[in-house]
């Protein structure tokens, strides 16, 4: 648990991100889509825009309405998102000033003007909440909790006082922001992060960003103009306040182009692009969602967004969410952060009286994966996730490369097989069950391997996590109930030991140096962020039981069979001091009581005058400011380092993980036999002069069993991990800081811990009895492998009460299986049939059948499918789901053409850049294939799709071609026509996309339009894409995924055939029509380029065709690092090859080899 409080976090986002790309389109004004943000991460001069992104944006079914709820910790960062988003709302003839507030650490008099005059307005509205909702802004800018607006009330005062200050003060602060622009260019030279928004074009981008990351920091603005600059001479107040308290709250890397897409602008250059370049088309970008957003906050109560703040930590927020989802209850109870001690309380007016959103159709993450760890996201994030819906989403994003494979550090930050974890959890990363992704970071793999291992700190990668039957059509429209799925509560337990032990190993050396013993030097720094204590796992464990539905007594069975291997298992000694963490974690959360707490401690101690003892109390040790001065001079480039308290004495030692700090002064109130206390915090905090208070909560019981109370000792402590090593010498082995006597009432309180507020939330529910044509389905069971890691099979038993099938299984018939769906199976008897439903795709074909014909029952037992295995969702990978008329790409993500740039395909380095992007799209796995002629159906796709962008755009040395078809090798037909319009850049995803037409071509169709059709053949110089195998029956898949997500301007009619033949595609067979008609001849303005093309646009639809991409965590990407040769002799490494240390770009297997090449070699070497 940090304690010293630094002013940022640590890592920086990437791009704006778009959070509507894959939102289900079933929303209306009668169901509107709300969002989660739970990291916004303004201060580091970042947009509201990356995360709130044209919530206006219109739909086939109207404009729609979102509404958005914002969460972070630190009240600058929503206090400077509200005052942005209230700017823009007001107009756009400010839109200068709103650019200069938000970005600039130096402001004119005129944007210092307004901001001060802005502020005050602010100040005026948000004297409470009924005046705040009165307010212009109420409408559309809410307020979670009544304390969140009173913080952020105090930042405008603090930023519109801030000119007013005395001279002394305001020169300190002018000397902060000076000393961290120093810091800035001395630590960041060479600034990536920027750069990243170019995409593909990275390499192309990031001396010009380095360059205008320079300026930025040099001058304060993104002004050229010295002038400009020069009259910039307010410090802005906006960076001046944080948790930090007065200073320049600003991350060393900050950078206002981080936000904006710039792709398009090295893509399309016909010179060189600048650093003015740059500011020219991020303001042009700021202009355009600006005004966006200004029109959407314009409309009628029914389609403006609403977007929400909550002052809180992410975690904390989620808990409240559920809490008051589960219980009504407003008041969690729990501080809404470190180094505060207001409790979390929502709302009453928002959530009780306005119905406030507690649960949610997307969430989006940030990278809170790299300061929280995936599975704690997870464990916030799941339980919001709203069951309405089937298109629920959550986006996960990390940046931290600290394992010596970045590609593959994804699989490992679950801490079990990601199927295992998909089944248990009803989530699962898209791309892992499709076996592709149309997201691009190739160009980050492409980097990262011509850098080296050791030169990356950071790698980038986005993760879209669904639910794993919601890819399958079939069981989205057949309306049942979410799944039940059951687990042998041994295997169950075994497989959450395992995690457990796989999460706190290394809290041993010697576990820590066997694993990371070809990594040590990242591990080491690595070990500083250790984001999991033992609550974090009993909050899992909590999640798991209730995704599950797993009954009280099936549960005891799972956690006895838990504490049986945990005491078995001797191989972890440091656990025993955490283990009664643990176990009051467990207690505290209702998820599971050991023995212990079934019995009341002893009356004596700190007890002796107490009417009832409750299992749990709560600790509170002041901890004097003068020893925490060992901290306060840590050097920021170690980092915060990690704290724990400790209960100890001469015969035990228990440790404590999940502390809560805060600065201040604790006062112990009440009697001896009724205590209480309050606390009054320092609003300087870390600029303070206070003491530091900590609490943590614990077993009563170990207060007064096992030594007398008078012998123990409460201590607050470093955690033991490598990086905290170098205190040491200072602080002694145990590491601590300072410690007090148990029974010393000055330094230490003890008070009984009040229950947090609690209902099980039984997710799972009975399966729907509605199509048992057969008999009642019973919960799914799964059973894993002997070791209890794999889910090997799926096991669904049907009761059969049918009397027609009762005689017909009776008499020895035998049922016919056969797999309809990724998820479904059908049982048939005769006329009698029953689809049988799983939680995950599954492998039909290999299915076994237990036929019980004395107590009426089938059993269905598949394995599960999964990367590259047979059937599941190889049956089709692209798949569209539909409810009704809503109708949506799973494994494909949405775009808006209109909004796309187009590609100039005349511009300079076209062909360099576009090559490689486009190649990136296979795998070594798929190189190898095509070179043996053993191509996948997936991997024949992917090669035409290249050979469609590269005629497209005639980078090989070829004029571009834009008309194709698809042709059957075998038979020599076509009946597929493509119309490629436009080349765009599809800026959020860091790929391209094709804009064109899909002419599908059948007889009746052929018939009417023979003579036209025969003048495109002979005249529109067409291109053969040649199909084999079950190609074209791909394809036939994938067409409908790639006009789905295009669709902008119309929608699905009453008549669709879609609808009226329950399939998506409707076909998969030659010469017939897979795609319905309702988007024929519509969008086709693009079709009017072409003067052969016109006369086909009424049967054409509007497609936008992509690269598919490898998915980076399961497969190796690009060239195999053990093909790579040594530049001089051609052989392989003795034993490694190793990169030239000043370019990269060659590969030696010796070192003398190296002083071979080294005079030939040397004119070349430049970094």
């Amino acid at each position: 648990m940090p304690v010293v409080e630094r002013p940022v976090v640590k890592q920086r986002s990437p791009a704006a991100a778009s959070l509507n790309e894959d939102c289900d389109y079933a929303f209306t004004s009668l169901h509107v889509p709300s969002l989660l943000v739970l990291s916004l991460h303004g201060a580091r001069v970042q947009l509201a825009k990356e995360k709130i992104l044209l919530p206006h944006r219109k739909h086939p079914y109207g404009v729609r309405k979102l509404d958005f709820t914002c969460c972070d910790f630190d009240p600058a960062i929503l206090a400077r998102n509200v005052l942005l988003l209230s700017m823009i709302s007001d107009g756009e003839e400010h839109a200068g000033h709103s650019w200069n507030i938000f970005f600039h650490l130096h402001l004119d008099s005129a944007s210092h003007s307004y901001l001060v005059e802005r502020c005050q307005r602010l100040i005026e509205y948000s004297e409470n909440v009924q005046r705040w909702s009165q307010s212009p802004y109420g409408y559309f800018l809410r307020m979670s909790t009544v304390y969140t607006l009173s913080e952020l009330r105090r930042h405008w005062t603090l930023y519109a006082g801030m000119h007013n200050l005395p001279a002394d003060r305001l020169a300190t602060l002018r000397l902060a922001f000076a000393r961290q622009a120093k810091y800035s260019l001395d630590k960041t030279p060479h600034n990536l992060s920027p750069s990243r928004s170019a995409g593909p074009l990275i390499g192309y981008a990031q001396e010009t960003s380095s360059d205008q990351f320079r300026r930025y920091w040099k001058s304060g603005t993104t002004f050229s103009n010295p002038k400009e600059i020069a009259a910039a001479t307010f410090l802005n107040p906006t960076f001046a306040y944080s948790l930090s308290g007065e200073g320049c709250a600003v991350h060393y890397g900050s950078d206002p182009m981080m936000p904006f897409h710039f792709a398009a602008v090295f893509g399309n250059r016909k010179g060189s692009v600048s650093a003015s370049d740059l500011v020219r088309a991020a303001k042009l970008q700021f202009s355009e969602w600006s005004t966006a957003f200004r029109r959407s906050v314009m409309l009628s109560s029914t389609f403006h967004p609403i977007v929400r703040f909550i002052l809180a930590d992410a975690t904390i927020a989620c808990q409240a969410f559920k809490a008051f989802a589960l219980t009504r209850t407003l008041k969690l109870g729990i501080p809404i952060a470190q180094f505060r001690t207001q409790v979390m309380e929502l709302s009453e007016d928002e959530y009780t009286v306005a119905g406030a959103p507690t649960s949610f159709s997307v969430i989006e993450t940030s990278n809170l994966v790299d300061h929280i760890g995936l599975l704690n996201v997870l464990i916030s994030a799941v339980p919001l996730l709203s069951g309405s819906t089937l298109s629920r989403v959550l986006y996960t994003e990390s940046l931290l490369h600290l394992g010596e494979d970045a590609t593959k550090e994804f699989t490992r930050q679950l801490y079990a097989n990601i199927t295992s974890i998909g089944v248990i959890l009803d989530l699962c990363p898209v791309d892992y069950l499709s076996g592709f992704t149309t997201r691009s970071n190739t160009h980050e793999l492409l980097y990262f391997q011509s850098k080296g291992n050791e030169q990356i700190s950071q790698f980038h990668q986005v993760t879209t996590w669904k639910s794993p039957s919601s890819g399958d059509p079939y069981v989205c429209r057949s309306g049942e109930a979410r799944r039940v799925v059951s687990f042998d509560a041994r295997q169950l337990g075994a497989f959450l030991y395992d995690m457990y032990h796989l999460l706190f190993e290394q809290e041993d050396s010697h576990h820590f140096h066997r694993i990371n013993k070809n990594n040590i030097i990242k591990a080491v720094s690595a070990s500083s962020l250790a984001p999991y204590t033992r609550e974090s796992f009993a909050l899992f464990l909590k999640l798991v039981r209730d995704q599950l539905g797993v009954s009280d007594e099936d549960w005891t069975d799972v956690m006895d069979r838990f504490f049986d291997i945990h005491t078995a298992d001797t191989s972890l000694p440091l656990d025993l001091n955490n283990f009664n963490d643990f176990c009051a974690h467990l207690h505290r959360h209702g998820v599971y009581t050991v023995e212990m707490y079934r019995t009341s401690a002893r009356k004596i101690g700190r007890f002796a005058h107490w009417p009832v003892i409750p299992p749990v109390v709560r600790i509170i040790l002041t901890v004097p400011r003068e020893k925490l001065k060992v901290l306060e001079e840590c050097p920021e480039e170690h980092g915060t380092p990690l704290m724990q308290c400790h209960v100890r004495g001469s015969m035990c030692l228990n440790i404590f993980s999940s502390i809560h700090v805060a600065y201040g002064r604790v006062t112990s109130m009440g009697t001896k036999s009724s205590p209480w206390a309050t606390f009054e915090e320092d609003p300087l905090g870390l600029a303070g002069s206070s003491a530091l208070a900590v609490t943590f909560t614990m077993s009563s019981r170990l207060l007064t069993d096992i030594q007398r109370p008078e012998d123990l000792f409460v201590s607050f402590a470093l955690k033991s991990v490598s990086a905290n090593m170098m205190f040491v010498p200072q602080l002694g082995f145990m590491l601590t800081i300072y410690e007090a006597k148990l029974m010393d009432e000055s330094q230490v309180i003890v008070l009984p811990e009040q229950p947090l507020p609690f209902k099980r939330d039984l997710m799972g529910r009975e399966p729907s009895a509605s199509r048992a044509r057969i008999g009642q389905p019973q919960p799914v069971s799964v059973e894993l492998d002997e070791q209890c890691e794999l889910v090997t099979v799926l096991n669904r038993r049907i009761s059969v009460d049918t009397d027609e099938v009762k005689s017909l299984f009776q008499a020895g018939a035998v049922p016919e299986i056969s797999q309809i769906s990724p998820c479904a199976m059908k049982l048939s008897f005769g006329n009698h049939s029953q689809d049988i439903l799983y939680p995950i795709p599954v492998i039909g074909s290999q299915n076994r059948v237990r036929l019980a014909r004395k107590s009426l029952y089938i059993e269905v037992i598949v394995p599960v499918s999964g990367p590259f295995k047979a059937e599941g969702m190889n049956m089709n990978p692209f798949s569209v789901t539909s409810r009704g008329r809503v109708i949506n790409p799973w494994s494909i993500h949405r775009v808006n053409l209109m909004r796309m740039p187009v590609l100039d395909i005349k511009a300079k380095y076209v062909d360099k850049w576009l090559n490689t992007h486009l190649s990136s799209m296979m795998s070594t796995r798929e190189i190898s294939l095509r070179k043996k002629q053993k191509e996948d159906v997936l991997t024949r796709v992917k090669y035409n799709l290249l050979a469609l962008f590269v005629h497209a755009t005639g980078i090989q040395r070829s004029p571009p071609h834009r008309l194709f078809c698809l042709r059957d090798h075998a038979t020599n037909n076509c009946d597929t026509i493509f119309f490629i319009s436009d080349i765009r850049y599809d800026l959020h995803s860091h790929t391209m996309v094709c804009d064109g037409y899909v002419l599908p071509l059948q007889p009746d169709l052929l018939q009417r339009i023979q003579r036209n059709f025969s003048e495109l053949v002979e005249k529109g110089k067409m291109v053969d894409l040649t199909t084999r195998g079950d190609e074209m029956r791909a394809w036939k898949q994938l067409l409908p995924a790639f006009v789905e997500r295009c669709r902008s301007s119309w929608q699905h009619g009453e008549n669709c055939e879609y609808m009226a033949q329950g399939r998506i595609p409707l076909t998969e067979e030659m010469e017939h029509y897979p795609l319905c008609s309702c988007g024929k001849g519509k969008d086709t303005e693009g079709m009017n380029k072409v003067a052969l093309w016109r006369k086909f646009a009424p049967y054409v639809t509007r497609v936008a065709l992509s690269p598919l991409f490898a998915v980076s965590y399961l497969e190796s990407i690009g060239r195999d690092p053990a093909a790579h040769k040594c530049s001089v002799c051609r052989g392989k490494g003795k034993p490694k090859l190793k990169a030239c240390t000043g370019c990269k770009k060659v590969r030696y297997c010796s070192e003398a080899c190296q002083k071979k090449d080294w005079k030939a070699h040397k004119p070349k070497c430049k970094p």
